[in-house]
């Protein structure tokens, strides 16, 4: 979900900047910072950006620069009321009134008056166009990553197929080895003179299908062909994904715990690895 989009262009006579940037969340988190004539606003561009980039912790930034914006005028009436006073009073005091009078007149209240321009909708069009280039860009750039993410994933996925497969080629020597010890457990039974025999074959079967993996790597060989499958889809699949990973970790866990062979266990601490470095990647997938 990291991106970062940026763009610009005219619209009226101001020249708009706009940068869009996309980091990792959960849900759709976006600011908006606009300038203070574009306040009412706020609540379009948040749409527009929950509509295109989906979920993210979004930062939208949007400034304009303009060398004919006006920011105060001259209030003509009270200038010309003030001038009008002025002189009257000068004249009443036998006095000529100084060039240099308009300077103070300027400085007097209500002689300047704050000027707010209404926004232009064929402008805010134009700034729409500007934002929706940010945007583009910023998801060009979420692609261009998301398709070295892909193929990462893909990697350590097939890794984890890879050492599943390994499991298989120890999975004859650990048969082998069980069968031995249940032998040898039988044995020193029979030595034995009272026993339960059919508490005996109960709790033999019971050992025999607690120690049994073959479930575990079919599932677990189903979860990482269907993580590929999920990760291919062109719709947002960065939650499932999340889903699925947990369901792969809980097959790699059973089966560490069940295979009972050193070598295994190895197999399956390397499998560990390779989902927690999946896990921090895929929280980059949208």
């Amino acid at each position: 979900m990291t991106g970062y989009g940026k763009a610009s262009g005219n619209a009226g006579n101001k020249v708009f900047t706009v940068e869009v940037r996309s980091l990792n969340s959960r849900q759709l988190d976006a600011t908006v910072k606009l300038p203070f004539r574009y306040k009412d606003k706020e609540l379009e561009v948040r749409n527009l950006v929950s509509t295109r980039l989906e979920r993210g912790k979004i930062d939208v930034f949007i400034n304009y620069e303009s060398d004919t914006e006006k920011t105060y005028s001259i209030n003509k009436a009270a200038v010309t009321s003030y001038y009008n006073d002025l002189q009257e009073i000068y004249h009443s005091l036998g006095k000529e009134m100084n060039d240099n009078i308009m300077g103070s007149i300027i400085r007097l209240p209500d002689a300047l008056q704050s000027e707010k321009e209404e926004n232009d909708e064929e402008e805010w069009k134009q700034v729409q166009q500007i934002i929706e280039q940010a945007i583009k860009a910023c998801i060009d750039f979420r692609t261009t990553e998301g398709a070295t993410l892909e193929n990462e994933l893909t990697s350590r996925i097939d890794i984890i197929g890879g050492l599943l497969l390994e499991v298989d080629g120890y999975e004859k020597e650990r048969i082998e080895t069980v069968k031995e010890r249940i032998q040898r457990s039988l044995n020193e039974m029979q030595l034995k003179e009272n026993f339960d025999q059919n508490r005996f074959e109960q709790e033999l079967i019971y050992y025999m299908e607690k120690l049994d993996i073959t479930e575990e790597k079919l599932r677990l060989k189903t979860h990482c062909d269907y993580f590929i499958e999920t990760m291919q889809n062109e719709k947002s699949q960065g939650r499932k994904l999340g889903f699925i990973t947990q369901e792969i970790g809980r097959e790699i866990n059973t089966l560490g715990s069940k295979c009972n062979h050193a070598v295994i266990q190895k197999l399956v601490v390397q499998m560990k690895d390779e989902l927690e470095k999946i896990k921090e990647q895929s929280l980059n997938v949208l």
